[in-house]
C-alpha cells in the first residue's frame, strides 16, 4: 500500500494497466478505441486484442484503494473502448471516485451489491449480467444504450437522483427476468424510454421521486411471466408507456443519455414514431401516481389469459388512449381517477374489460366520443348488469351538465336490467319503456296524454251520457271529461256525475286505466331523478 500511498503504481500491471492508473490520477478519460465505428463495436463478434484489455482485479483496486490525485486534479476513473477482464466484484465497497465507461465490454458479470458511489455512468457497454442489489448512489447511475445478456438486479437499490437506463437492451436471467428491482427507491427521474426488454420487469413496491418514463420501449415477457410487474409501485408525478416521435439530433458522441435521439412533441418533418409496445401482462396494482397515468398511442399485445391490470390506482388523471387489446384484459376494479382521458376505440369489447367498483369524476373524450360508444363501453364492462357503472357514468354526465345523456344512461341501466327480471315484470317493463321511457323521457308521456285527451274528447263529444241524478250535475263538458278521467287524483268537476253506458264505460275505464300508468310511470321517473339529484 505504501507505494500506492505516493501514486506509484505496483510493478506487475501491463503496459495498458499502466496508462490506465495515470489517467485516474490525472482525472482524464482513458480512450482506447481505434476511432472506426466497426473495430469499436462493442457489441460485436469481433475480438478485443490484450493491448485494450485490463484486469477486472485493477479496476477494483483503482476505485476501491487508488493513488491520490496529481497536484491540481480530481481522480476518476473514465474508460472508452476498453475491455475488462475477469470479473468486476466491488460488493460491499465505499468508491468514492467518479465512474465513467464508454463503449466498453465486460468478460464475466459485474458485482455490486451494496456498493456505495457517488455518481456511475455505463453508457454503451457490453454486460454479461449486472448484479447491483442494494447498490446505493448519491448521484445518478446510467446504463444507458447497454446490452446485457442475463438480466439486471437492483432489489432495494437506493439511487440518489436519476436512474437512467434509456435505449437499453436487457436479456433474461435464469428465471425469465429482465430487470428486477423491486423495493428500489429513486430520488429524481426514472428514464427508461425505448428499451428493448426480452422477460420481465419486476418493480414491486418501487418509488421514483419525480416521473419515469418508458416511451417507445418494447417489452416481452418470457413464458410464465409479465412483460411488466408493478404493484405497488410509488411514482410522485407522471408515469409515461405511452409512444413518442424521436428525431436524429446532434450531439457529442460521449454524452450521456446517448447522443443521437430527441424527443419531440409532436410530428416535424424528419421525425418517427416510436411506439411503447407491450408483449405480455402488465401489472400495476395498488399503484400511487401523483400526476398521470399516460399510456397514449401504447400497444398492448395479450394472450387470453393475460391482462393490463390497474387494480385499485389512484392517480388524478388516466390517459387511456393506447390501441385496443385483441385478447386478454383491461382491468380497471377499484382504481380511482379523477380525471378519464380516453378515445372510444381504447377499449376491448364484451368480456375484455371489468371496471368493478372504478371511481372517476371527470370525462374527457379526445375525438369524437358519442353516447352510443360509451354505452357500449358499459356493456363490455358488465358481461352481467351491474347497475353501479351506469349511475357511476350517470353521474359524471349530470356533474358536467350532460343531464339528457345522464337520463340515456339510466334509460340504458333500466333495459339491462329488465333482461334479468320474470316474465310479467319484463312484459311490465317493456310497457313503461314503449310509453314513458321509464320516466327519462316525461315529453313522450306529455305526448301520450294529449293523444288520449284528444281522443277521448273526439269520442265523448259524439255521445252525452246520461247524468246520475237528473237534477244535480255540471253542464256536459266532453273534453273536461276526458281529462277528468285521464288525470288520476284531481277532480275537474266532470267525473262521478254521468253514467256512461255500454261500450262507453269500458271506454272510461281504459282512460282511468291508461291515465294511472301513465301517472305512476312519471311520478317513479321523477322520484329517481329526484333521489340521484
Amino acid at each position: 500500500m505504501s507505494d500506492q500511498d505516493d501514486g506509484e503504481a505496483p510493478a506487475w500491471l501491463s503496459a495498458t494497466e499502466l496508462g490506465m492508473w495515470q489517467a485516474f490520477r490525472n482525472g482524464s478519460t482513458y480512450d482506447l478505441s481505434a476511432s472506426d465505428p466497426v473495430l469499436d463495436d462493442p457489441f460485436s463478434a469481433r475480438p478485443w486484442g490484450i493491448e485494450r484489455s485490463v484486469r477486472a482485479r485493477v479496476v477494483a483496486l483503482l476505485l476501491l484503494s487508488g493513488p491520490p490525485a496529481l497536484p491540481g486534479r480530481v481522480s476518476a476513473l473514465k474508460l472508452r473502448g476498453v475491455q475488462i477482464t475477469g470479473t468486476l466484484t466491488l460488493a460491499g465497497g465505499i468508491v468514492a471516485p467518479f465512474v465513467e465507461l464508454t463503449g466498453c465490454r465486460f468478460e464475466n458479470e459485474v458485482v455490486l451489491p451494496e456498493a456505495h458511489f457517488t455518481t456511475v455512468r455505463i453508457a454503451r457497454c457490453a454486460l454479461p449480467r449486472l448484479d447491483a442489489a442494494r447498490l446505493h448512489t448519491e448521484g445518478d447511475l446510467h446504463l444507458p444504450g447497454c446490452r446485457i445478456e442475463h438480466g439486471i438486479r437492483l432489489t432495494d437499490a437506493r439511487i440518489g437522483t436519476d436512474l437512467l437506463i434509456s435505449q437499453i437492451d436487457v436479456r433474461p436471467d435464469r428465471r425469465g427476468r429482465a430487470i428486477v428491482a423491486d423495493g428500489m427507491s429513486v430520488g429524481q427521474d426514472l428514464q427508461a424510454d425505448q428499451i428493448e426488454t426480452y422477460g420481465e420487469i419486476s418493480l414491486r413496491g418501487a418509488s421514483v421521486g419525480v416521473s419515469m418514463s418508458m416511451r417507445g420501449s418494447k417489452l416481452r415477457a418470457t413464458p410464465g411471466r409479465r412483460a411488466l410487474n408493478a404493484p405497488q409501485l410509488s411514482v410522485e408525478r407522471s408515469f409515461h408507456l405511452a409512444s413518442v416521435w424521436v428525431t436524429e439530433a446532434t450531439g457529442s458522441a460521449g454524452a450521456t443519455p446517448p447522443y443521437g435521439i430527441g424527443h419531440v412533441p409532436e410530428p416535424v418533418p424528419g421525425t418517427e414514431l416510436r411506439r411503447f409496445e407491450c408483449h405480455g401482462g402488465v401489472r400495476l396494482d395498488d399503484g400511487r401516481f401523483g400526476d398521470a397515468v399516460d399510456l397514449g398511442q401504447a400497444r398492448f399485445f395479450l394472450a387470453a389469459d393475460e391482462e393490463l391490470s390497474l387494480r385499485r390506482i389512484v392517480t388524478p388523471e388516466l390517459r387511456f388512449t393506447c390501441e385496443a387489446p385483441q385478447d386478454g384484459r383491461v382491468v380497471l376494479n377499484g382504481a380511482k381517477i379523477v380525471t378519464l382521458v380516453d378515445i372510444s376505440t381504447a377499449w376491448p369489447g364484451p368480456g375484455g374489460l371489468a371496471m368493478g367498483g372504478f371511481l372517476y369524476e371527470n370525462l374527457v373524450p379526445y375525438g369524437h366520443f358519442p353516447l352510443v360508444r360509451r354505452l357500449d363501453w358499459l356493456a363490455a364492462a358488465t358481461p352481467e348488469y351491474s347497475p353501479e357503472p351506469y349511475e357511476r357514468l350517470a353521474q359524471v354526465l349530470r356533474t358536467g351538465g350532460e343531464d339528457a345523456d345522464a337520463r340515456e344512461v339510466l334509460l340504458a341501466k333500466q333495459r339491462r336490467r329488465r333482461e334479468t327480471l320474470p316474465l310479467a315484470a319484463k312484459v311490465w317493463g317493456y310497457l313503461q319503456d314503449w310509453t314513458v321511457a321509464y320516466g327519462y323521457r316525461p315529453g313522450r308521456a306529455a305526448l301520450w296524454m294529449a293523444v288520449l285527451w284528444a281522443a277521448g274528447a273526439v269520442a265523448f263529444s259524439r255521445h252525452a251520457p246520461a247524468p246520475l241524478q237528473a237534477d244535480s250535475h255540471p253542464q256536459w263538458n266532453p273534453a273536461l271529461y276526458a281529462l277528468d278521467l285521464l288525470i288520476p287524483v284531481i277532480n275537474l268537476g266532470q267525473d262521478g256525475y254521468w253514467r256512461p253506458a255500454g261500450g262507453w264505460q269500458w271506454a272510461s275505464a281504459a282512460l282511468i286505466v291508461l291515465g294511472w300508468i301513465l301517472a305512476t310511470t312519471v311520478a317513479a321517473g321523477a322520484s329517481r331523478l329526484l333521489r340521484r339529484g
